[in-house]
């Protein structure tokens, strides 16, 4: 073991690395591609975002702040509500960018302290574990501690050293939850600007919302969407219309609901 003075040293540059490469992440590569996807401002897209990023910060669980961001998104940002009930929960659990990122630098800085040499393979085995790992790690606090055993494991790292960084590990954590979700934000904006023809905002959602009820004979706005409804007729208040000697029930009320609202 080093001279306590020193690995504190080494473990003070490990957390300002990981800090930088985040916000690099964060702050230029994410907002890039989602001008270079959409044509559009990403900090005016990101500003709507402050308040589920501020939660993420406070919280370090993606999960946790996936209520919040799904409100900023439909209120702030104007993402169609389909688009955002699908593509947040599914980026909370698969779309840990700034968790892949975090463990592939903390498995780099194991290997320096160990003094173990890494060739180029297998820092692109890292790199893969990495992204793998993190896929199937879950959106709670410091949930990359534990797939991390996969990533140190996969170069022939000793496990035991994760003990190394659990002592700044609770404050990086909060700065990679945000990129998180900031990442799952961002792809969610960017796949409603490629399927804004297929989810457009018309009329219909500004009118407000019908509970789960539509009248079939109301006037059709040209941007509404299409939505099967199940016709439900109900065996009170019928009404008899007498023609010559034949006499027709009618139902006086009709209902049709929609069983398919998202």
């Amino acid at each position: 073991m080093q001279d306590p003075s020193t690995l504190g040293k080494k473990l003070g540059w490990y957390g300002i690395t990981v800090l930088a490469g985040l916000f690099v992440h964060g702050l230029i590569l994410l907002p890039f591609f989602y001008f270079v996807l959409t044509k559009k401002n990403p900090f005016t897209y990101i500003r709507g975002l402050l308040q589920a990023m501020v939660i993420a910060l406070a919280t370090s669980s993606s999960s946790a702040t996936l209520p919040i961001t799904m409100k900023c998104l439909l209120e702030n940002c104007h993402v169609d509500r389909q688009i955002a009930r699908f593509v947040l929960p599914v980026g909370a659990t698969i779309n840990m960018d700034g968790t892949a990122l975090y463990e592939a630098v903390a498995a780099i800085f194991i290997a320096q302290v160990n003094d173990y040499e890494l060739d180029f393979g297998q820092l692109v085995t890292i790199s893969i574990t990495a992204t793998a790992a993190s896929i199937g790690a879950a959106g709670i606090p410091q949930a990359g501690l534990v797939t991390m055993v996969i990533v140190l494991t996969s170069v022939g790292l000793p496990p035991d050293d994760i003990t190394l960084i659990v002592a700044i590990d609770w404050i990086l954590d909060r700065f990679r939850t945000m990129i998180n979700v900031l990442g799952d934000a961002l792809a969610a904006g960017i796949i409603a600007h490629l399927c804004r023809k297929d989810f457009p905002l018309g009329g219909a959602e500004k009118a407000g919302p019908s509970y789960g009820t539509q009248n079939p004979h109301a006037h059709n706005n040209s941007n509404s969407v299409d939505v099967p409804m199940t016709e439900i007729h109900t065996h009170k208040d019928c009404m008899f219309d007498t023609t010559g000697d034949s006499v027709d029930e009618r139902h006086a009320h009709t209902v049709y609901y929609n069983i398919c609202q998202v």
